[in-house]
């Protein structure tokens, strides 16, 4: 699980960085990304039901959180960032999901 200061959790946060974030998009996932208010970077999740039941939406919530806490939390200048999963991440593997998050490890 991501630490408390590394998670967007209001919803006004979440609009904040949609409607003024530049979008990256993929596959697997589409990225919305804005500089960061505060001194951390911070990641929000949003997994509709297009994506799975309630066990495959968590599985991929999960395997994304954990996923940005092993490669991206050190990144250089701190960001906000919003992932909207698509259909597609419910049977992505672990090298798609890399290819996903490629653009914010290239703006390290």
């Amino acid at each position: 699980m991501l630490p408390k200061p590394n998670r967007v959790v209001h919803a006004a946060d979440f609009r904040r960085i949609v409607r003024a974030g530049r979008r990256i998009s993929s596959p697997i996932a589409v990225l919305h990304v804005t500089e960061a208010e505060a001194a951390t970077s911070r990641f929000g999740f949003v997994v509709s039901k297009k994506v799975g039941n309630a066990v495959v939406r968590n599985r991929v919530r999960r395997r994304m959180s954990e996923h940005v806490r092993q490669h991206l939390l050190p990144l250089d200048h701190p960001v906000d960032v919003v992932v909207r999963a698509m259909p597609a991440a419910a049977t992505a593997d672990c090298g798609t999901l890399t290819a996903a998050f490629e653009p914010l490890l290239r703006s390290r």
